[in-house]
């Protein structure tokens, strides 16, 4: 028996090392990512991600989501699996659920100890442009997967140390953005053999059975802290609740439902899709239904850690692969937006992933009376692509923030969502490197949603483009907005126009990437705002003065959401008590009972004219839950 084979004392100090080592070896990995990488959009915009799984494949940290290692058991076997190889995929329907849209590219290499696998390192990124009809690969029009770009499943990019070089050929040949691809490629490889060398120290150090069982027992713990402190908060019973997306980018603009039924025991939760609406002819389908949903429930569970007794218990609580075994998930059959047969689009897949975690986050928030945050941010991706030729094409895009949602314990954060560490590009930077002015960065006033902790704010950025370009908006939200809870305010919806030379302001739809904009013009964005949790008329009046100081809300909010009378003296705003407690018993009086939740002026106006429709035996989601 090898050294690293002899099995050694595995105590708690031994476990919480080779837990914290495996946590800090992803921070590396993600560090050299970071550093090697070429794309403003995996280097600058962080828009990848990294994971570290044992030899079964199970993911060993939640310190963020990732794709699977599945698809190289499912194509190779544990069999054709060797030192030197490097696996590689992209296709949505051939990756087991843990790849949603073309433009992620999967790497993942297996870890050996001599001849013993002992785990796998993984890197996935959104990378600047893989092929298809429109600069990005995220074409709004989009009716096939072929349309969106190079399709690669599951292939050996290095073959026991020897790289595919045709292989790699046609990949990059395909990108009109040849250079960054190829340079991203290379970063991510190397990003993770770095990490399968953090794993084979731990195993030269512990011994390989210590290790394993350390894997064993880090998994079970995560399943055990979920059931001690986080289900008890949960009542058990049955909840539903329905989102949308409200444009496919193809057919006549209609709602497309995502419908959830949560059933809580004391042991597990269940979730069913079941009455979700059929898959769209247009990029919205997200294609996770394979694997009983392994990518899919490691994705939604870390919403439940809202629920921890304090933020800081929360950010403790690791989301790994041991949350299988206290949520379940039951698809529909073939043929809906969160199963779409095979070649239906994906590009836009991030819409419905965000609605799945604001639909689960809702019946939450039935099934623990209000404790959870309201709803949690989308993602939008926006761009110009300019040039005459494949030596003066250009690509400026951003993974822009929105408002975050106001929760029991604070007000939703600003400008950020669920990609961790997305930013809006430095001026600096996008000046330099593209021909573009950036004519205001800030937030938007009033965008987020009133509460007693209101949500986080979006941006508000205006761009002068100095050559003829193309706008590319991936954004949904431009219409519904993100509901408020337990009594709060939905926030803003998102926005995007182009100011012409005249200063004639022509808005367009969230989903489109075929506006031609002059030079001169300006493009404006604005995010959205995250909903507000509580009654905006307890929000602390010095709290609703401070933000109206600040210029993040208007003295019309301070007067019409919050109740607060204020005046002005010079520069400085400040309120009257005694007529803001008038204000506000009269207009807790006229409110009366307040609602769950609030998902704002446009889904009220849709429901009254009769253009929300529930499946048969459903019971509108948001009627008889007050607060």
């Amino acid at each position: 028996m090898s050294k690293a084979n002899k099995p050694k004392k595995l105590g708690p100090i031994e476990l919480e090392v080779i837990h914290g080592t495996i946590r800090a070896a992803e921070l590396e990995i993600e560090a050299a990512v970071e550093r090697t990488a070429r794309s403003p959009m995996i280097r600058d915009q962080h828009d990848y991600r990294v994971a570290l799984f044992d030899a079964k494949g199970r993911k060993l940290t939640g310190r963020s989501y990732s794709a699977i290692v599945e698809p190289v058991f499912e194509y190779f076997g544990k069999d054709n699996i060797f030192p030197g190889d490097v696996f590689f995929w992209n296709d949505p329907y051939n990756s087991c659920g843990g790849i949603g849209h073309v433009p992620d590219l999967c790497t993942t290499v297996p870890i050996f100890h001599e001849d013993r696998l002992i785990g796998f390192s993984q890197v996935f990124g959104h990378h600047d442009d893989v092929g298809g009809s429109v600069p990005g690969s995220l074409p709004v029009h989009a009716t096939d997967s072929w349309m969106e770009g190079l399709l690669v499943p599951p292939i050996k990019m290095y073959d026991r140390g020897v790289l595919n070089q045709a292989a790699f050929n046609i990949v990059i040949r395909n990108s009109r953005l040849s250079d960054h691809l190829a340079g991203d490629m290379d970063a991510e490889i190397g990003a993770a053999k770095l990490g399968s060398r953090r794993i084979v120290a731990l195993a030269e150090r512990y011994g390989i059975d210590t290790l394993e069982m350390a894997f064993d027992e880090i998994l079970s713990n995560t399943a055990e802290i979920f059931r001690r402190e986080i289900f008890p908060k949960i009542e058990n019973g049955t909840y539903h609740y329905e989102d949308y997306i409200e444009n496919d980018g193809v057919d006549e603009s209609r709602l497309h439902a995502l419908r959830v039924t949560m059933t809580k025991t004391s042991e597990k939760i269940t979730l069913d899709f079941t009455g979700t609406d059929p898959e769209a002819r247009g990029p919205i389908n997200w294609a996770i239904d394979e694997m009983d949903g392994r990518y899919f429930r490691k994705w939604m569970a870390p919403i439940l850690r809202s629920l921890a007794d304090t933020p800081e218990r929360a950010a403790e609580i690791d989301c790994n692969e041991g949350v299988l075994d206290v949520i379940d998930v039951i698809f529909p059959e073939k043929g809906t937006l969160i199963t779409p047969t095979f070649g239906k689009p994906t590009g836009m897949r991030f819409f419905l992933m965000l609605r799945t975690l604001g639909v689960f986050a809702a019946c939450l928030t039935k099934a623990s009376k209000g404790k959870m945050p309201a709803d949690h941010e989308t993602i939008r991706i926006w761009g110009l692509a300019g040039g005459n030729s494949s030596e003066d094409f250009f690509l400026f895009r951003e993974v822009l923030g929105g408002g975050g949602p106001g929760r029991p314990w604070a007000d939703g954060s600003d400008v950020v969502h669920i990609v961790p560490n997305s930013r809006n590009l430095p001026a600096e930077f996008s000046e330099t490197r593209y021909p573009i002015f950036i004519e205001k960065l800030g937030l938007k006033e009033d965008s987020a949603g009133p509460g007693y902790r209101r949500g986080g704010f979006g941006y508000d950025k205006q761009i002068k483009t100095l050559s003829d370009v193309r706008l590319i908006s991936n954004a949904d939200r431009s219409v519904l907005s993100c509901y408020g809870s337990y009594g709060g305010k939905a926030g803003r919806n998102y926005q995007v126009s182009v100011i012409n030379k005249n200063n004639e302001d022509t808005n367009h739809p969230g989903m489109c990437d075929t506006v031609k904009v002059e030079a001169d013009d300006s493009v404006r964005i604005v995010t959205t705002g995250g909903g507000g949790w509580g009654d905006p008329l307890k929000r602390e009046a010095e709290k609703v003065v401070y933000d109206l100081q600040c210029g993040l809300i208007s003295e019309a909010s301070a007067l019409n959401d919050y109740g607060v009378v204020v005046s002005k003296q010079g520069r400085k705003w400040s309120a009257d008590l005694e007529k803001t407690e008038q204000l506000r018993a009269k207009m807790r009086d006229e409110n009366g009972h307040l609602a769950m939740f609030d998902r704002g002026e446009a889904f009220t106006k849709l429901k009254n004219q009769g253009k929300i429709n529930y499946p048969e035996g459903w019971t509108d989601p948001d009627e008889g839950w007050l607060v």
